[in-house]
């Protein structure tokens, strides 16, 4: 794939240009200049183009803001192409001078000049100024409004050759296991994605709220191509008093319908709290498959390990029925302790939730769970007939049952069925749903 990375100073709309390239809303956008701090990347115009989204350049000796423009220089020097964006209405300044010259220096590949927010001629600055960058001619562009695309797909598709006719690959084909990491602040979501990921691609720092995108980072890991997704730390609503926070906080919850596996990490050091089980339920709700890991295990003291395992087993236990067995397994990511072991049990998971079992099979297990226990009397005091069962769902799995007579089953009895059927199909770690679908009387 072609690798293009948009690059510039903070606030110049480098963001709002990956999202309109991209068609999506995963790039944060926000008025306040430093909001993106992770390197991210994305697929665009149906092309074999990968477009990477960096932090803006800043001249910083430490801290965040240098970590971010490390990173944003190293994704252009890798880059084959660069979009160099500076914002029209501000004009030209001597920040965009000094970056254009280091861009300069850090990269052979072709640059296009954007000059954004151009969509009023009135309230732009001397267009003539950014010829001094060096880059040629400046484009004109309003990524807020989609305009002056034709000349960046122009410029890509020149460099790409026979490779821009080539599509994309299809996200209806594509097989590749899309893993989000969430958990609250400073648990190690950045340094666990790190640490699959084999380099130092997320910032990591002693302190909460680093991440503020979700950062999808195609990549091969234990034998299996996946797509891990990096989080924002989620807190609790009334410590979260920044808009921006709030938006990021939207992200990593809407990273859970986009993902097919969520590793939920809980700092091991620390009591769970209430946060991470409300995390877990949104996890449960959205029928995906939840592993819970337990970071920093080797902080903890080995005497008191196994009571703590079973007492988080037991409370995970007790707050979700809908899993048998949560899966919760011990990690260190700075160590990459019990790392491999964690993604060979989802890729287990995995492949088992894509599984179809037959309908005889199915209808086997619950004739024995119903004869030896039968369904309890409906309020109207008639019988309850289990007639059918089959598997209409996947992801998560789902078994309908038709149900002759009364069909007000009480839950307690679907747990039941549930827990029978999870333990005769190897399903205890995955999310279950039993439907009920009432048989119509042929004589009504």
């Amino acid at each position: 794939m072609i690798k293009i990375t948009i690059a510039g100073r903070p606030n110049t709309g480098k963001s709002t240009l990956y999202n309109a390239l991209t068609g999506t809303r995963d790039a944060l956008v926000h008025d306040r200049p430093g909001v993106t701090r992770d390197c991210m990347g994305g697929v665009f115009c149906n092309r074999p183009y990968q477009l990477f989204d960096t932090a803006g350049l800043e001249s910083a000796k430490s801290g965040i803001a240098l970590d971010s423009t490390n990173m944003a220089i190293a994704a252009i020097a890798d880059a084959d192409a660069v979009l160099f964006v500076v914002d029209g209405r501000v004009g030209l300044t001597s920040k965009d001078l000094d970056w254009a010259r280091l861009v300069r220096r850090k990269t052979k590949a072709p640059i296009l000049l954007l000059v954004n927010k151009s969509e009023s001629q009135k309230r732009l600055g001397n267009i003539h100024d950014f010829y001094k960058l060096g880059f040629g001619e400046p484009v004109l562009i309003s990524a807020e409004h989609k305009t002056g695309f034709t000349e960046i797909y122009e410029f890509l598709d020149k460099i790409a050759g026979d490779a821009a006719t080539q599509p994309s690959p299809d996200k209806a084909t594509d097989n590749r296991i899309k893993i989000a990491v969430l958990g609250q602040p400073n648990v190690g979501k950045s340094t666990f994605v790190n640490r699959v990921l084999g380099e130092r691609r997320q910032i990591v720092m002693d302190a909460p709220g680093i991440t503020r995108d979700t950062v999808k980072i195609p990549t091969k890991f234990y034998g299996r191509d996946i797509i891990l997704m990096d989080t924002a730390g989620l807190r609790r609503k009334a410590g979260v008093t920044d808009d921006v926070e709030t938006l990021s906080a939207l992200k990593s919850l809407d990273a859970i319908d986009k993902a097919d596996v969520v590793i939920l990490m809980v700092d091991a050091t620390r009591n769970i709290e209430n946060q991470a089980l409300g995390i877990a339920a949104r996890v449960y709700n959205a029928g995906k498959i939840l592993c819970v890991a337990l970071n920093k295990w080797d902080l903890v003291e080995p005497e008191i390990r196994d009571e703590k395992l079973l007492k988080l087993k037991h409370q995970f236990s007790n707050s979700f029925h809908q899993i048998i067995k949560p899966m919760i397994l011990a990690v260190s990511a700075e160590t990459g302790m019990g790392v491999q072991n964690m993604f060979r049990r989802i890729y287990e998971q995995w492949d088992i939730s894509m599984a179809q079992a037959p309908t005889s099979l199915v209808n086997r297990i619950v004739e024995k769970l119903v004869a030896e226990r039968q369904p309890p009397m409906s309020r109207l005091k008639r019988p309850m007939k289990i007639k059918f069962a089959r598997q209409t769902g996947r992801h998560p799995m789902k078994i309908t049952i038709n149900v002759g007579g009364a069909s007000d089953i009480p839950e307690s009895y679907t747990r039941y069925l549930r827990r029978g059927i999870a333990t005769a199909l190897k399903w205890e770690h995955l999310p279950i749903i039993i439907d009920y679908e009432k048989s119509e009387n042929p004589y009504d």
